[in-house]
């Protein structure tokens, strides 16, 4: 069964169009890796520095693996330093209702 991860972040003022722009080069490679099932990245009306990223995942050990990758080739510490305090990441399964 396939998991939604959410992941918020509150990207510091002066840096929010460096990283929507370096979002931009970098997506692609998430959405090709396995067990990507789909990434968007959506931007608070009120704050546009404070992005949500809803990401579907074939499961939880997929982005695990995916995120760890990310942190070996340092993509994951230059995008938190451009933070104002660490990201916020949530797990979900599909509830039946």
């Amino acid at each position: 069964m396939s998991v939604m991860v959410l992941l918020e972040m509150q990207v510091k003022p002066e840096a929010v169009e460096e990283v929507k722009a370096s979002l931009k080069t970098i997506l692609p490679d998430t959405r090709s890796y396995a067990g990507c099932q789909g990434i968007d990245i959506y931007s608070n009306l009120d704050n546009g520095g404070n992005l949500v990223f809803y990401e579907r995942w074939d499961s939880r050990d997929h982005y695990q693996k995916y995120l760890n990758w990310r942190t070996e080739t340092g993509v994951l510490s230059q995008l938190v330093a451009k933070l104002s305090g660490p990201p916020n990441i949530r797990y979900f399964d599909h509830v039946d209702a």
